[in-house]
């Protein structure tokens, strides 16, 4: 696909068998070869893309001439080309070895089909991965390049089953058809000029994430690399934007001149060495930060629908019992007769009681307060945080944080006791996803099933969700397997999922606990609370962070100066 790409081409077709294991066929409408150039193509140490002695100047993707000759000393391998205005060329050579060449009908342009990989060298043949993974680096390697060239069309085929067909467009909607086509409307574009370096891409929202870095994709003048100062300069560009087990979805372009970068630092040329380091640094962060910044208040979070509000006054409960008033509505009733103090002026029985609504809820403290460690709930803050009373100080809880921890120790007790309780679905609920990310989740479907998620593959490219974890009740099915599948990915393989199947249960628990945000009734307050006291580890969140903090009453006392 490079050589395609440096011959020009605007249209690449890819074929796989057998994941690439029986099959790789690449074909172009580049500029084509001519049978001596054919010839030395498969010699090795020969190249034609070295035109003068200014290597450091070499714009294509490679040049080192070594991958057509060591492709072809250990598969059968098949060239075809022709060049615009000339007849067609094919030159076969089967594990080293070449065994015909002759005209051949094509269209302009190169086409290179290789077939049985390692077929007659066993030692390295079972040295590859299942077909699966295999298939799924080299949908990878297609995704990489489709994104670093807009311009050009691509097609990917897997045992006859077209998985990819790109059209030309430009580059925010190319990474968002590959990526997640949510970019569209929560990603923002970058383009940014300093000196002769340029950075453009797209990068999503702080509320567009993922569960793992495995959507992230840098690009250094076209070509795709996985260089650590990048991904540190992108890391450094969320940072307390975005929770720390939460990746973005990223695709940014990095161009600039030839002689301030070194590609030939690591073999594979994924790595590459800046002349300015920290310049290039800064542009990333300051760069990615200000497109942040000024996307204000945009959010992909979808709006969580609150519960009423279940406090009312004690004056309305006096004028209507069981009811409740809207805030700032005029008060009707006259008020009791009390007595006028100097100085002072009563309001009309026609005027507001407030001009304004109260920024606080709380119930009256009129009850005694139990003998509970953490206290009997009094009010809700910034629709986040309990507000507690206890014998001995002031109790505050996050929410969303100690309901994160609680769930995810019922779920863990469940599938110790034989299995989490499955909720059937009425209609099933279908999953697409990359088809690498449905072969994880089939393998995984086992373990799945422990925590109460009923999963099948659906097709290629789905999965068909046919149960959900009964103690979770209602819950994001779409994002909770698109996550889990993420997570999967970085975990490695069925073996490290077995040893890891908490981080499998926390993901269950974080889509399910309660939001901050979310309007709570006294009695749900006081229920959280309740089994918080029960629960193991209830002080921590499945993150680390605190679930609650308490201020006694000598803190208090410390803090008005009482003491």
């Amino acid at each position: 696909m490079e050589n395609s790409l440096d011959a020009g081409a605007t249209q690449v077709d890819v074929r796989l068998g057998g994941g690439g294991l029986d099959l790789v066929e690449v074909s172009d409408d580049g500029s084509g070869m001519s049978p001596a150039d054919m010839a030395l193509a498969i010699e090795r140490h020969a190249t034609s893309k070295l035109p003068n002695e200014a290597i450091e100047e070499v714009a294509s993707f490679g040049f080192r001439g070594e991958a057509l000759p060591s492709i072809a000393s250990v598969a059968r391998f098949t060239l075809d080309s022709r060049v615009r205005g000339s007849d067609g060329w094919r030159l076969e050579v089967d594990h080293g070895a070449r065994i015909s060449e002759g005209p051949a009908a094509l269209p302009p342009g190169t086409r290179v089909r290789v077939e049985g990989l390692f077929a007659k060298v066993p030692a390295r043949r079972k040295f590859l991965r299942s077909p699966r993974a295999e298939y799924a680096a080299c949908l990878d390697t297609v995704r990489r390049l489709a994104m670093a060239r807009p311009d050009v069309a691509f097609t990917l085929d897997h045992d006859g089953r077209r998985i990819l067909s790109l059209a030309p467009v430009a580059l925010p909607a190319r990474v968002a058809s590959i990526l997640d086509h949510g970019l569209a409307e929560h990603g923002l574009p970058i383009d940014l000029q300093r000196g002769e370096v340029r950075l453009g891409g797209v990068v999503s929202l702080p509320t567009f994430t993922r569960g793992a870095a495995d959507q992230q994709y840098l690009f250094v003048n076209g070509r795709p690399v996985k260089d650590r100062l990048l991904v540190g300069a992108l890391r450094a560009a969320y940072q307390d934007l975005i929770a720390r087990e939460r990746s973005p979805i990223v695709a940014l372009f990095l161009d600039l001149p030839g002689k301030e970068i070194d590609i030939n630092v690591h073999p594979a040329k994924t790595e590459v060495r800046f002349a300015d380091p920290q310049g290039v640094r800064g542009l990333i962060v300051g760069g990615l930060r200000s497109a942040l910044d000024q996307a204000g208040h945009r959010s992909a979070a979808r709006t969580q629908a609150a519960a009423p509000v279940n406090w009312t006054s004690e004056l309305d409960v006096m004028r209507h019992p069981g009811e409740g008033r809207d805030l700032g509505e005029p008060i009707e009733r006259p008020w009791p007769e009390v007595p006028a103090f100097a100085g002072t002026t009563l309001v009309n029985d026609d005027q507001r009681l407030f001009a304004a609504a109260p920024a606080a809820r709380a119930e009256p403290a009129t009850a005694p307060v139990p003998d509970h460690p953490l206290g009997v709930a009094r009010g809700q803050v910034a629709n986040t945080y309990i507000v507690a009373e206890a014998a001995d100080g002031l109790v505050i809880v996050d929410q969303h944080a100690a309901h994160e921890r609680l769930v995810l120790e019922r779920l863990k007790r469940g599938a110790g006791n034989g299995g989490v309780a499955v909720q059937a679905l009425l209609l099933p609920e279908v999953v697409e996803l990359d088809e690498p990310d449905a072969d994880r989740l089939e393998d995984a479907a086992a373990d799945l099933q422990a925590f109460g998620l009923e999963i099948e593959r659906f097709g290629p490219n789905a999965v068909l969700v046919r149960g959900t974890p009964a103690p979770l009740g209602r819950l994001d099915i779409h994002g909770l397997v698109r996550d889990l599948a993420a997570e999967i990915a970085e975990l490695g393989g069925p073996q490290a999922l077995k040893a890891r199947l908490d981080l499998l249960a926390a993901t269950f628990a974080c889509h399910h606990s309660v939001r901050a945000g979310r309007v709570l009734s006294v009695a749900e307050m006081n229920a959280l609370l309740r089994e918080m006291e029960v629960t193991p580890h209830s002080g921590h969140c499945n993150h680390g962070r605190p679930t609650w903090v308490k201020l006694a009453h000598g803190d208090i006392e410390r803090l008005f100066g009482r003491r």
